[in-house]
């Protein structure tokens, strides 16, 4: 007998478990654009996807696209300008934001999946009537004094509303779905992919909250890839993004798993998604590849 094909048996007799456990569970996954595979990213996540769906898991997929933004506002002309990390969005700049997000990156993913009988059902959470947002104001230093300063149509969520998405679950889709909330004022507003995932998980009090990131997780030392944290309790963050230790692009990421955590979420990881199969390596085996955020 091959001693393949039995690892290949004992590999789904470790995973039998973790199957049944998550069966009719939410598991919310952040598809960052540096992790799609147009960037690097490997393409088995929209395997992974498929299978955890094909298990009776219910994904539920937050993707972003900011390099995809950043190609298409040039090629429009228009400038990309940055406050603490956060794009600023004029009326134009919101409308090639719309259109890229859920008429280019939605439409890619929701093909990806699809090709591999994957059936999935792209939303933007404004139309779908998911998010709701108030106007963000960035706080900036400025000879000496702190200011609000406007930064556009950047939204700040207000309200999930959860059902649309549970309705797509219900129905046996992967919903996908672009961060785009609507204001008080009836207009469309962009939001950060990874607090949107966040309070998306949170709503749906899912069972895990998955950030797909082009790192290992949370290191020690930024720079150490053998220095990964594979568990990290809740109240250690704030501790964490004090020393510096996480920065940069990690610390909505880790602000949003505090947060779900503490919201009712079981479980958040970050993982390397150019790792092939990370999904299914970080839920269905003992190991896990990343870091794990618990209470």
């Amino acid at each position: 007998m091959d001693p393949h094909v039995i690892e290949k048996a004992a590999v789904l007799i470790e995973a039998f478990p973790y199957i049944r456990s998550f069966r009719d569970k939410i598991v919310v996954v952040k598809y960052g654009g540096s992790t799609q595979p147009e960037e690097g990213g490997s393409p088995t996540v929209m395997a992974d996807l498929v299978f955890m769906e094909t298990v009776g898991m219910r994904p539920v997929v937050v993707h972003g696209g900011g390099k995809d933004i950043s190609r298409r506002l040039e090629e429009s002309g228009i400038a990309s300008q940055w406050v603490n990390g956060l794009r600023v969005t004029d009326k134009a700049s919101m409308q090639v934001v719309e259109d890229t997000l859920f008429g280019e990156v939605n439409r890619r993913i929701v093909d990806g999946l699809e090709i591999l009988d994957g059936r999935a059902r792209g939303m933007s959470a404004k139309d779908a009537g998911v998010m709701f947002v108030t106007r963000h104001f960035a706080t900036v230093e400025e000879d000496g004094e702190t200011k609000q300063v406007d930064i556009g149509y950047v939204g700040d969520v207000a309200r999930i509303d959860p059902d649309p998405i549970r309705l797509a679950c219900e129905e046996g889709m992967i919903p996908i779905i672009s961060p785009i909330g609507l204001g008080p004022d009836g207009a469309s507003y962009n939001v950060n992919a990874d607090t949107a995932a966040g309070e998306i998980a949170r709503a749906l009090q899912a069972e895990k909250l998955v950030f797909l990131t082009d790192v290992n997780g949370i290191r020690q030392d930024p720079d150490d890839p053998n220095s990964q944290i594979s568990t990290l309790h809740v109240n250690d963050v704030e501790a964490l993004i004090g020393k510096g230790i996480a920065s940069g692009g990690m610390i909505p990421k880790l602000r949003a798993c505090e947060r779900s955590v503490k919201g009712g979420v079981h479980k958040t990881h970050i993982i390397d998604g150019s790792v092939p199969h990370a999904l299914l390596l970080e839920i269905f085996t003992r190991e896990g590849i990343g870091t794990q955020i618990v209470q």
